[in-house]
């Protein structure tokens, strides 16, 4: 098992969890991503805005194990006051990154987030190919 935290991602080791872990087995687990900024604090305040930028954060994440979108197969969101018009929006850009084919996705509307101002979060499940190899440490 190794545990990745991209440099260009806050550090989450203080709040508690790691960015991803690559199993060895070609299962890659990517936590929950927000629109955070290097302090781990949310930068930016918009709905649209914030899963944009979570987005961003993921495939950062999947980058740093040598992987992209392709290989995620699972998608966990949770939006904070859920509501048709945010729903468009999440739907509107899972579809664009997934070209209109999008991996399994649960999206969950919750009451809150785990810091304040957190409006969305996405987590991802991906897999490496039995004939990609791990990137070199």
């Amino acid at each position: 098992m190794n545990v990745i935290q991209p440099a260009t991602l806050h550090d989450p080791v203080p709040f508690g969890y790691s960015h991803v872990v690559d199993s060895g087995t070609g299962l890659v687990a990517v936590a929950g991503q927000y629109a955070s900024g290097p302090d781990g604090q949310v930068a930016v305040t918009g709905f649209t805005d914030q899963v944009e930028l979570a987005f961003d954060h993921l495939r950062i994440a999947l980058r740093a194990v040598g992987l992209d979108l392709r290989h995620v197969v699972r998608l966990g969101t949770h939006v904070v006051d859920h509501d048709s018009d945010r729903l468009a929006v999440v739907a509107r850009h899972v579809n664009t990154l997934w070209h209109g084919r999008p991996p399994a996705q649960t999206l969950v509307g919750v009451a809150s987030l785990a810091m304040p101002g957190m409006l969305f979060e996405v987590d991802a499940l991906a897999v490496r190919g039995p004939n990609e190899t791990r990137p070199t440490e």
